[in-house]
């Protein structure tokens, strides 16, 4: 049922002696539509990002993973998977594919990727997390891999890693005044007089949300220069269910950012003992998440202190979304977006110098990556309502943003179940909180899709005075 030709040679057997074989319980995985040979394949990944592995499999694995849950053994998840595919109209011959020695063979491969709990992930787990404590800075990972592409750009993909290395921060600098001098070349307001309390921009790679990115920093070049800046971004990939912390500071091709330690020593303060422990408790969730790191080149471009080569310290914090339980952490055990909101808000009116505070925030999401069975793509009248769909629902809640009112956005989006999927309500909420906002200026807005139809994102820009 698995490709052999995709996976390290020879991977373990399976073996009925393990518990976690016998039984086993699938992690979180994000299921992948790929092509092989022409046929098409199932990809899975591990959603927390502990493991950088793929397992390729037959699609006939959508009846299957749903059953790994730790309680059925192989006999079970047989006859489970074999009923579900009955349900939905599975051909008799194929449905008969779905037997004891090729789901073992996936155990084992799942195993062996660390996609099943047990002995195996617990060990890539534990390896993550001392690589995290290891250090005071979190390496590069996004953004050097932007560098490294514009290095290949030119000298093209025998680049070397002295090459990448040496010629990549300049490139990078190069290519964020690009960005923004394009997006500024119609604005009527170019620059900030001062610095705003907070901006909103996205997390975007940059090829698809530049605009939205150049559109808020550009307009900081002029303005004061922060002591520091705090970056409320999203939890795509961890395991915290409330608001997560981090301790880190951040390293790009441009440099290091170091974290503002005071800082956040004067908001766990601020928390107390228990909400504290809940902040911290799953740091390791900012080991792989991108829509903290993708903000440190821009901050550090744009706020370098001239004469000391200084960057501002920051602080990284992601936000849960508050549309799944009123604000409080999904299970009950995490920290909460109120009491959050509040240390927040008293550790900037403590802290002495300026705090620029960012929401790193993405909108609405669709596409087929995401389960959509119509195509935005095209000038037919399905794809043509599908974009429309997107543009009114965003416009619609944007306008809420505009006039600052975090908890009719909340509860739209309830009644509505974020019908187009917008990933950063959390944070957004937190941002116009924390500076009892009355109104946020849009600056920009934009979608940008992929050519074939597999996932369209949109974003904004904005400032909060």
């Amino acid at each position: 049922m698995t490709d052999s030709q995709t996976q390290p040679p020879q991977p373990p057997p399976f073996d009925p002696s393990k518990p976690h074989h016998t039984k086993p319980k699938l992690r979180p995985v994000r299921p992948v539509q790929l092509q092989h040979n022409d046929q098409p394949v199932l990809g899975l990944r591990d959603a927390t990002q502990i493991s950088e592995r793929m397992v390729v499999t037959s699609p006939l694995a959508q009846f299957i993973l749903g059953h790994m849950d730790g309680n059925h053994e192989i006999g079970g998840i047989i006859n489970a998977a074999k009923a579900q595919a009955q349900q939905v109209g599975v051909p008799p011959q194929a449905i008969e594919q779905i037997t004891e020695q090729p789901i073992q063979n996936l155990i084992a491969q799942l195993d062996d990727a660390g996609m099943l709990e047990g002995p195996t992930f617990e060990a890539m787990r534990d390896r993550v997390r001392e690589q995290f404590d290891s250090s005071d800075v979190l390496p590069p990972a996004a953004s050097a891999d932007f560098a490294d592409a514009l290095v290949m750009q030119e000298l093209g993909e025998e680049a070397t890693d002295e090459q990448k290395k040496a010629m990549g921060p300049q490139k990078l600098a190069d290519q964020l005044d690009s960005f923004m001098d394009e997006a500024m070349k119609k604005a009527e307001d170019p620059a900030f007089d001062t610095l705003p309390r907070a901006v909103i921009a996205p997390h975007l790679d940059y090829g698809r949300g530049w605009l939205n990115y150049a559109h808020t920093y550009a307009r900081l070049r002029v303005a004061d220069r922060p002591d520091r800046v705090i970056i409320l971004g999203t939890n795509h990939f961890g395991q915290g269910t409330g608001v997560v912390g981090c301790d880190k500071g951040y390293e790009t091709p441009l440099g290091t950012c170091h974290a503002d330690s005071e800082f956040l020593d004067t908001l766990k303060n601020k928390l107390g003992s228990d909400n504290a422990e809940k902040l911290m408790a799953h740091r390791f969730d900012h080991e792989r998440e991108h829509s903290i790191e993708l903000h440190i080149p821009w901050v550090q471009h744009v706020f370098r202190n001239p004469d000391s080569g200084e960057y501002p310290k920051v602080v990284g914090i992601l936000v849960h979304d508050p549309v799944r339980n009123n604000g409080e952490s999904y299970d009950g055990n995490g920290l909460g977006i109120d009491p959050f909101v509040e240390a927040l808000k008293a550790t900037i009116a403590e802290m002495p110098g300026k705090t620029l505070l960012v929401s790193s925030a993405d909108l609405s999401h669709i596409g087929k990556a995401f389960g959509d069975q119509t195509s935005f793509l095209g000038d037919d009248e399905q794809a043509k309502q599908t974009r429309d769909r997107v543009l009114k629902h965003d416009q619609e809640m944007i306008d809420l943003i505009k006039q600052a009112k975090a908890d009719e956005l909340i509860t739209s989006m309830s009644w509505q179940q974020n019908p187009t999927r917008w990933c950063s309500i959390g944070n957004l909420v937190a941002t116009m909180r924390v500076t009892d906002a009355d109104e946020v200026k849009v600056l920009h807005y934009a979608a940008a899709g992929d050519q074939q139809g597999m996932a369209l994102v949109s974003s904004m820009a904005g400032a909060i005075f």
